[in-house]
């Protein structure tokens, strides 16, 4: 794998570019927006995700999927994960027989499939890897020190994008568990949504740590009636993203939240992003998904009923806080 195509020019695309550079891998990196392609290949520099990052001169990068995928041995898929289907389709004429790491944190909402099931689904002949774990774009991208977790059931691939990935500062650890690897990724997304919204409403650093360690729990009983481990959401890709996005002010999710939890509207609080915030999409997939494996995950329901439903974050709290005592 040292002829890598990146897909999607986000912040998290072009830090992953970035670290793939770093490993020794030769990069071509596919964006839809042309002003990101020009100022990668004029300027070094994506200007509109992460400005301000210097980028590799080993990075080109293309609006033309063809050629960014053109003699590549692995392709890296960085879109959100509600467009994954759509991306996927438009890139199978050339993905032919190709290992896929999937990067996106989230379950699609029409077949509440996370992304590997997707994949499987869409490019079948693509072995297939998903990449999670606690990693904020900026930081990887300036070289600071970060582990993850890269999970295939397929031992050999996950150890291939270990070694095309992995440098000093960027630290793979494999996994066997795909499932609970992708579980924990798009669970901890809503949890941080939670999260905000109890430190919008000042309701203090006590309430965020009960959301965060009864939110675990939430993502293992979804895990394992998924089918997944319950060991993979002690690790990076469980509790570790789970601490970062539900305490960090980096964290999309969580500063969502923060703005819900302090008055603003959904609406306002989306308005300007660039970067999707993928919890919004993902509350309503896991909600969804609870129900039709009847796993109870009422921080879930609760954050789904603000965001989709209408439900005013008072009657949220006082929801949850009026739950039946029941032992841990």
């Amino acid at each position: 794998m040292r002829r890598i195509a990146i897909i999607g020019g986000g912040a998290w695309g072009t830090a992953l570019a970035l670290v793939a550079t770093r490993a020794g891998a030769g990069i071509r990196l596919w964006a839809r927006d042309p002003a990101i392609v020009a100022g990668i290949n004029e300027r070094r520099e994506n200007t509109v995700y992460l400005p301000g990052i210097a980028l590799d001169s080993a990075i080109a990068a293309t609006t033309e999927p063809e050629i960014a995928l053109d003699g590549a041995e692995a392709a890296l898929l960085v879109v959100p994960a509600q467009f994954m289907r759509t991306v996927l389709a438009r890139l199978k004429p050339w993905l032919r027989s190709m290992p896929l790491l999937l990067c996106a944190k989230g379950i699609e909402t029409e077949s509440l499939q996370p992304m590997s099931e997707l994949a499987a689904e869409v490019a079948a002949d693509c072995p297939v890897a998903v990449l999670s774990g606690p990693s904020f774009a900026g930081e990887v991208a300036r070289d600071l020190p970060t582990a993850v977790t890269i999970a295939s059931r397929d031992a050999a691939l996950a150890e291939a994008f270990t070694t095309a990935l992995g440098t000093p500062h960027f630290r793979p650890y494999r996994s066997r568990d795909p499932l609970g690897v992708e579980i924990g990724g798009a669970v901890k997304n809503v949890m941080a949504i939670a999260c905000g919204i109890v430190e919008g409403r000042g309701l203090g650093d006590n309430a965020r740590a009960a959301l965060i360690t009864r939110g675990l729990s939430e993502m293992i009983r979804l895990g394992l009636a998924k089918g997944a481990e319950a060991e993979t959401f002690r690790g990076l890709s469980g509790l570790g993203d789970l601490v970062l996005t539900c305490t960090a002010g980096q964290s999309r999710n969580y500063t969502l939240g923060v703005a819900l939890g302090g008055g603003t509207s959904l609406a306002a609080a989306l308005a300007g992003r660039r970067s999707v915030v993928e919890g919004v999409a993902t509350a309503a997939a896991v909600a969804r998904l609870a129900a039709r494996l009847d796993v109870e995950m009422p921080i879930t329901a609760a954050v789904e009923g603000v965001l989709h439903r209408n439900l005013p974050i008072g009657a949220m709290i006082e929801a949850l806080l009026s739950r039946p005592y029941r032992s841990e």
